[in-house]
């Protein structure tokens, strides 16, 4: 148990049998009355996102979420199949839980999963990875007075836009959290 005062970016609450993320948060003190904690929270199964106040000092209940460290080893179909780091045990992931973050994979790749109770939550991986571009239309200059960007498939098959320069087989740095094109790799 804790109070809202103690909510940070990150905590998950256990609301009502459901598991909730806090996204933000924000303390507030009125002219009159007592101090509230405006908080964004994001449902961990279906991802729903819902805005709800609390009074301050309000105790909650915090879900005890276990973060292992876990390495991509292959999708088998059906599932997302990750090995833990220490102990070596395989855990199936079905897509659902993997989310966006499938479009990142690469085999080996490190990722943290996030479990509750031994139930698989999400899966967080580093905010950028570094892919290599499959396919891109060679770039031609036009008539425009910025820079422009063309769509390009990366080895995991999801689409990015890039610049006009970037070329097929090229590696780029590439933002997990919204897909949007970061750079070269170096």
């Amino acid at each position: 148990m804790a109070t809202t005062n103690d909510l940070k970016n990150g905590t998950v609450l256990n609301l009502d049998g459901q598991l909730w993320s806090v996204v933000w948060f924000q303390h507030h003190k009125p002219g009159k009355g007592g101090a509230i904690v405006r908080t964004k929270l994001k449902n961990v199964m279906s991802g729903k996102v819902v805005d709800k106040t609390f009074n301050a000092d309000v105790r909650v209940e915090t879900a005890n979420v276990d973060k292992r460290a876990m390495s991509y080893l292959y999708n088998d179909g059906s599932s997302y199949v990750f090995m833990d780091a220490e102990t070596y045990d395989q855990v199936h992931l079905a897509p659902a839980t993997v989310g966006e973050a499938a479009n990142f994979l690469l085999d080996n790749q490190a990722a943290v999963v996030a479990m509750h109770e031994g139930t698989p939550l999400y899966i967080e991986l580093p905010a950028s990875v570094e892919l290599t571009i499959e396919y891109t239309e060679p770039g031609l200059q036009g008539d425009r007075s910025t820079g422009g960007t063309k769509p390009a498939r990366l080895e995991t098959g999801y689409e990015i836009a890039v610049p006009l320069f970037i070329t097929s087989g090229e590696k780029v740095k590439v933002d997990t959290r919204d897909g949007s094109y970061l750079g070269r790799a170096s």
